[in-house]
This record gives structure tokens, C-alpha cells and sequence, in this order.
């Protein structure tokens, strides 16, 4: 399998390519941008170029250990299915999602929330993927303070309006590699394309 088989697709290419374009000179890293890029593509939004934080070991954090077949644990079934496909033409990580994990919910609290305690408690130090719930990451946050058993990777966008700003701003205070999305802007496929695209910057330091 071609280390670019995602990559060569005429029409991905051509707006990568007008992308480039668009955005002109930026003050990212290279591999910081090709993960903003990506998000680009998926949104059509400029601004994530700005509002896409990295933490110092975030990028090879993730390529290190998604290459190691770490388990993936996501919020919501969208952002599972937006990165199933990619995952299994690469390491075929094992994917974990929190609302599955939660036909109901525990008093006061979401169901993606209480799944997402449930994922902590089985895998600590997997990979999580926030797109969508709030909720699931100040649960994690608060398990990470409580319990000091660090992910290997977060990814925090939530999107939306309640708990969104002071979810991130939680993340942001925590000592764990994290990737995330500042402001209320983020969603499903902003977590997807994050992930797509370090699985594909680990296929090609692979190969």
C-alpha cells in the first residue's frame, strides 16, 4: 500500500492545493498545519487556522502512539465513523465509543458522560476524541485530576454553547498532549479530520 494512498485522491489534492493558496504564509509548524489543512477541508472554515491550539508533544505524542495500535476512544458514534475507514488502512487501532457504552445515563449526568467514565476506567491511557459532548470532556478532566492516569492524547473540540468555553479552558490548565479547538467552534468532523490526519502523518513516518 502506497504511504499516500489517502493523499492522492485528484480532487483532495486540488483543494489542499487551493487551500494553500488561500491561507498564504501562517505562523504554524509543518505538521501543525497539514492537521490544520485537513481541518480546512472538512469545514471550509478559515479560522481553525487560528483556533487550533498544540501542546509542545501533542502531534508526536499521537503519531507515536496511534502507530502503536493505541486504543481510540471517542465521544460520539459521528466521529467513530469518520475515522474508521482511515484506521483500518493503517493500524487498525481499536475504536471505543462513550455513548455506547451508556444505554442510560447515571443521574445528573449525559449519557456521553457516563459512558466516558465508564472508557476512563478501561483505558486510561488511550487516545480521546472529543467532537461533540462537552459533558464527556469535563468528565475526563475531572478523572484525569482525580485519578492522575494521563491519556496519551486528547483531542478536545466540543461545539455548541453550554459547558463548551469552560470545558476547553479545563483541558487547556491539565499537563497532557492535547490538540484543541479554542472558542465555541469544533464538532464531529473537526475531531475526525485531527485524527485522519495523524494517522496519516504516522503511516507516512512509517513507510
Amino acid at each position: 500500500m502506497s504511504k499516500n494512498f489517502s493523499l492522492n485522491h485528484p480532487i483532495v489534492e486540488e483543494s489542499f492545493r487551493i487551500i494553500d493558496q488561500e491561507v498564504g504564509q501562517h505562523n504554524l509548524s509543518l505538521l501543525e498545519y497539514q492537521i490544520a489543512r485537513r481541518v480546512i477541508h472538512s469545514t471550509a472554515d478559515f479560522e481553525f487556522l487560528d483556533l487550533l491550539k498544540f501542546s509542545p508533544k501533542a502531534i508526536d505524542s499521537g503519531i507515536n502512539f496511534l502507530r502503536n495500535q493505541t486504543t481510540i476512544i471517542t465521544d460520539v458514534t459521528m466521529v467513530k465513523q469518520g475515522i474508521i475507514n482511515l484506521v483500518s488502512k493503517t493500524f487498525k487501532n481499536s475504536i471505543i465509543t462513550a455513548i455506547e457504552k451508556a444505554p442510560h445515563a447515571l443521574p445528573q449526568k449525559t449519557r456521553t458522560e457516563t459512558g466516558l467514565l465508564k472508557c476512563y476506567q478501561q483505558c486510561p491511557h488511550g487516545i480521546y476524541v472529543i467532537g461533540n459532548a462537552p459533558t464527556a470532556l469535563l468528565a475526563l478532566c475531572q478523572q484525569i485530576n482525580e485519578k492522575k492516569l494521563k491519556p496519551s492524547l486528547i483531542i478536545g473540540v466540543p461545539v455548541g454553547f453550554v459547558s463548551v468555553l469552560e470545558s476547553k479552558e479545563m483541558l487547556a490548565t491539565i499537563d497532557v498532549p492535547q490538540i484543541l479547538v479554542e472558542g465555541r467552534k469544533g464538532g464531529s468532523p473537526v475531531a475526525a479530520a485531527i485524527i485522519n490526519s495523524l494517522l496519516i502523518l504516522a503511516w507516512e513516518s512509517n513507510h
